[in-house]
């Protein structure tokens, strides 16, 4: 079994147990050899997440695993929330984080440029609309981006805690 039918059936586990635990299902990945891979999988709720879910999806997914047994090596689990910095995967991630700083890079240049960082505008369709800090408004098609990630803005959180 490839590396990725392996994700997608602990992606379809960790589903289950997520909607299980009322957490929202932000990634899976498995990293690392064949024979000792590390499945990580990110979760999130709308106050972040807490110890506790982390635990407990770790476990509950854990079981099923073991149960299942389709992951045939020792493997390490690893879950915890996506992080201040959390990756953008799905189309609707996109919609969701529309109007916050982003970095993302393509797979192949745009005008030149591959990495990319300003303002989300969204989505529509396959395109993904930045104002990009350096070249303006920038339509980067959804299937050409290899990594994307919310970027925080610490000088605006700054004023915005300093102004409370």
């Amino acid at each position: 079994m490839g590396a990725s039918s392996v994700e997608e059936r602990v992606r379809a586990v960790t589903e289950q147990v997520a909607i299980d635990h009322g957490v929202e299902l932000v990634h899976v990945e498995v990293a690392g050899p064949d024979n000792k891979p590390i499945v990580r999988i990110f979760i999130d709720k709308p106050n972040g997440v807490t110890h506790e879910d982390c635990s407990e999806v770790s476990f509950h997914v854990g079981t099923v695993l073991d149960v299942e047994d389709f992951i045939h090596a020792s493997y390490t689990l690893e879950v915890s929330s996506p992080g201040l910095e959390r990756g953008l995967y799905k189309r609707n991630d996109y919609e969701r984080f529309a109007g916050n700083l982003v970095k993302i890079k393509t797979r192949n240049p745009i005008s030149g440029q591959r990495n990319f960082r300003g303002q989300l505008i969204g989505i529509s369709g396959d395109t993904v609309a930045v104002e990009d800090r350096t070249s303006g408004r920038v339509l980067i098609p959804f299937d050409s981006i290899s990594k994307a990630n919310l970027e925080m803005d610490f000088e605006q959180e700054l004023r915005r805690a300093r102004a409370n």
